[in-house]
């Protein structure tokens, strides 16, 4: 017994039982700071997307390909001439590849808000987040500086009336001269070109980039076209009572910076 004991020294077993502990303390860490990642509820959490439409987003683009695609997008607006302290809510925020563009361009002072717990669970930076209602936020009046929305207002159920909740709240919380930050689809005509793709069978085939568009718009079909049916009066919408900084409508999305004036319009409110 002897001679088979010095195979298994006992530095060798405590080295064993510390590595188990040690995992078994990083996932407690991992779970505990996930289980806080939310740090204000101000709603009880709703799924937004079916279990398909996330898979087909997951096989769409990774996580480092979506933050690398809104850091391009972010610096078309210029933000990197932005004074790196203004204060920056992402809604519709989801796994936070938005927040993380905007860290990766400097700015700290990052909140985001999204209606779905698991989603916002998935994000991994600093930013501080909220389970919330993007047509009814918690957020003071005139309190922050900047606004964004990615790819989020054409999920909103009932259309116009939610865009008008939605940006009635963004006008109510930026700050006089504040921006609010849009990119949404778009129906210019590369758009509709990408609709005939993927309504090709041989193209859905050849591409998994399509292949998983089609899937994402099949699934969240009624809003994406009542959106995109309604582009003009969405625009008046969205727009009213803010001073257009920037506007481009191409490659299929509206992209836009408006900005809530020094002094109140009149008719804005």
């Amino acid at each position: 017994m002897r001679g088979r004991k010095a195979d298994f020294p006992g530095t060798r077993f405590d080295d064993l039982v510390m590595t188990v502990l040690t995992e078994v303390g990083r996932f407690e860490n991992v779970r505990t700071m996930n289980q806080h990642r939310v740090v204000e509820h101000w709603v009880g959490s709703r799924e937004c997307c079916d279990p398909a439409w996330e898979a087909a987003y997951a096989r769409f683009e990774t996580p480092e390909q979506e933050i690398a695609k809104f850091v391009r997008r972010l610096r078309g607006f210029g933000v990197e001439t932005w004074n790196r302290d203004l204060t920056v809510v992402e809604i519709f925020c989801g796994r936070g590849s938005g927040l993380e563009a905007w860290r990766e361009l400097g700015f700290r002072q990052l909140e985001g808000v999204d209606i779905s717990e698991s989603l916002l669970r998935q994000y991994r930076g600093e930013a501080r987040l909220y389970l919330g209602d993007c047509r009814q936020l918690k957020f003071p009046d005139a309190s922050r500086d900047v606004i964004c929305v990615q790819g989020g207002l054409h999920h909103l159920p009932a259309l116009p009336e939610d865009l008008r909740s939605t940006v009635e709240e963004v006008r109510r919380i930026l700050k006089p001269g504040g921006r609010f930050v849009v990119v949404e689809p778009w129906p210019t005509p590369f758009l509709h070109l990408v609709h005939a793709a993927c309504g090709q069978a041989w193209v859905r085939a050849s591409s998994t980039k399509f292949e998983a568009l089609s899937c994402m718009i099949e699934h969240e079909r009624e809003t994406y076209f009542n959106w995109l049916g309604k582009s003009r009066e969405q625009w008046e919408v969205l727009s009213k009572g803010f001073q257009t900084e920037t506007k481009r409508t191409s490659w299929g999305k509206l992209s836009w910076v408006g900005r809530k004036p020094a002094v109140t319009l009149p008719g804005a409110s």
